[in-house]
């Protein structure tokens, strides 16, 4: 799972996906309310295992929502599978339907501080639940 922010500057994916390329579509659908939002990218960049690139999204991700991401690249969109044409170019010629998925995620939104290392994990009552103990409850057998 990829944690994520509220920010509305790029933030940082960086996976092992599938099937490498630097020119695809991402797809994110907010678990909430089942809408999509289309991003083309076309500055991922491959190091070592890594896809990497940085992307600012439109709408900003919304605090305590899951988001379901799809990296794809569609075989009927000529200009953005180039490279894939380059690998076996029987792809073009049957006109098809479907696509190649390059890889596939969920996406956590929080502004929590989260570090394992550190063992700072996620509250799902951060400052909503609070404890007051203003005396001693301890029994005392005479």
């Amino acid at each position: 799972m990829i944690v994520f922010n509220t920010n509305s500057t790029a933030q940082t994916f960086k996976v092992i996906p599938r099937i490498y390329g630097n020119q695809f579509t991402m797809s994110i659908r907010d678990d909430s309310t089942d809408i999509p939002v289309f991003y083309e990218i076309n500055n991922a960049v491959i190091s070592g295992n890594y896809l990497t690139f940085h992307q600012a999204f439109s709408p900003v991700l919304v605090e305590g929502h899951f988001y379901d991401v799809r990296f794809y690249s569609d075989y009927n969109f000529w200009n953005t599978n180039y490279q894939l044409w380059e690998n076996d170019n029987s792809f073009w010629n049957v006109d098809r339907t479907t696509d190649a998925t390059l890889f596939r995620d969920r996406i956590f939104c929080t502004d929590q501080d989260i570090n394992q290392m550190e063992d700072e994990y996620y509250d799902l009552n951060l400052d909503v639940y609070k404890t007051f103990n203003s005396f001693d409850n301890t029994y005392k057998v005479f």
